[in-house]
């Protein structure tokens, strides 16, 4: 499966910051990714007050780990989380 990645940064309502990456399947558009994004920070609790996205693609092909492919699958969208980010939840 080829995903695009989205390199997202959000702004806590207390002044905190997060960079992590919004993976959807090919061809998705950057409204998606932000809506995924900000679901994903309600359903972690998250109040963002800002959130700044890049559309990120790799110059080549490559399979998604299994565990990605299947939240995919069932949930539309992934997280990969980086800096400043609460224990990984997916």
């Amino acid at each position: 499966m080829k995903l695009d990645v989205f390199d997202t940064y959000a702004t806590h309502n207390d002044g905190k910051k997060m960079h992590f990456d919004v993976l959807l399947p090919q061809g998705a558009a950057l409204a998606d990714a932000q809506q995924f994004a900000l679901q994903w920070l309600q359903e972690i609790g998250i109040q963002a007050t800002s959130i700044q996205l890049d559309s990120c693609r790799f110059c080549h092909s490559e399979s998604a780990y299994p565990e990605i492919e299947q939240t995919l699958n069932s949930r539309g969208y992934a997280i990969l989380q980086m800096e400043g980010c609460p224990s990984p939840i997916f």
